[in-house]
């Protein structure tokens, strides 16, 4: 008997990069992103110029996954988008459009939540990629979360952590900003961080119990330590910039590992999936694949297009909740903030 072919139009627009993407049940087909090089010369994302380049973008965004896909708005089965979390301006964009293209085809509508998708990108089917086997952690981090979430199935998530202030991704690129590189400054931190001395200047961790982070602290220990410096020799970054990079990343992915330890060690749970954009650093994902080694955990790392945002990861989620039965109105709401 041959599996049936859903095929799903996904929608991301939650912050800068307008995308989407065409599924085949759990297969990518496309994985269209348009990105807003306009933010760059703003030093961080300006929410207005970001929702004005969405609605500019969104159109040839979808044809061209349409095209690439092979097939035509009349084979599709069901529209996911990104509801929230993320700017309210972005968000209404993508999810305008994803009403109209729903009701015009008359197929079901599929809100999902941003930062599922990201775990739940995991499940896409790609060849040599071994998928999570529930109950697995999943360690969510990007420029506006940092989670530890604890999943039993597609449905059923509980955060049992979650920072208390910033979130990693802004660590790394407030970090960044105060050492004067251009935005976004965190991959730039990873790439500078593989020629240094990651303990050549060694930062205090915050000391935050059970399985919550806190990222503020550092940061403003990072700042007294660069103006400090500066000002014995004004010469400082340029002269150390690679042992900074390599030092303040090596914190990060301590605190990160730590939280990741303890996790394990309450729950039971030593299977590892890591997704959002920060799970791109490589400082990260070695990290990991040396704790399978260390502490026989296993370790889910995805492909670098699925990291980011994307709407690959929104369309997984569509997919399984289109097998559900879960349908979304078209009276529902884009939101800045959601619950998880």
């Amino acid at each position: 008997m041959t599996e049936k072919k859903i095929y799903t139009l996904a929608i991301e627009s939650s912050c800068d990069d307008t995308s989407a993407a065409i599924l085949c049940n759990d297969k990518v087909l496309s994985n269209i992103v348009a990105r807003q090089a306009i933010h760059e010369e703003y030093g961080g994302v300006v929410p207005e110029l970001a929702s004005r380049a969405h609605q500019q973008n969104i159109v040839p965004v979808v044809d061209v996954a349409i095209k690439k896909a092979g097939i035509t708005k009349e084979d599709l089965d069901c529209i996911a988008f990104t509801q929230g979390p993320g700017l309210m301006g972005s968000l209404l964009v993508g999810g305008s459009f994803a009403k109209s293209m729903s009701m015009a085809l008359g197929i079901p509508l599929i809100a999902v939540n941003h930062m599922k998708a990201h775990i739940l990108a995991h499940f896409i089917d790609e060849a040599g990629y071994e998928k999570p086997t529930f109950p697995f952690l999943a360690l969510t981090i990007s420029g506006g979360h940092t989670q530890i979430v604890k999943l039993t199935s597609f449905f059923e998530m509980e955060i049992i952590g979650q920072t208390t202030d910033d979130a990693v991704g802004e660590a790394f690129d407030k970090s960044a900003k105060i050492m004067g590189l251009p935005y976004p400054g965190g991959p730039l931190i990873d790439k500078f961080a593989q020629e240094g001395n990651p303990k050549a200047f060694p930062f205090t961790k915050p000391k935050m119990p059970g399985l919550d982070f806190s990222f503020s602290g550092l940061k403003t220990q990072i700042l007294y330590f660069i103006q400090k410096n500066v000002a014995i020799n004004s010469n400082f970054i340029e002269e150390n910039k690679a042992d900074i990079c390599a030092s303040i990343q090596h914190t990060i992915v301590q605190i990160l590992m730590d939280k990741l330890k303890l996790a394990v060690a309450e729950t039971g749970i030593n299977k590892i999936a890591i997704g959002g954009g920060v799970s791109a650093n490589s400082g990260i994902r070695a990290t990991l694949k040396e704790a399978e080694r260390k502490y026989g955990w296993t370790t889910y790392i995805p492909k670098f297009e699925y990291t980011t945002d994307n709407a690959a990861m929104i369309g997984i989620v569509g997919y399984y909740n289109f097998l559900e039965g879960n349908f979304s109105e078209a009276a529902v709401v884009s939101k800045a903030r959601i619950e998880f």
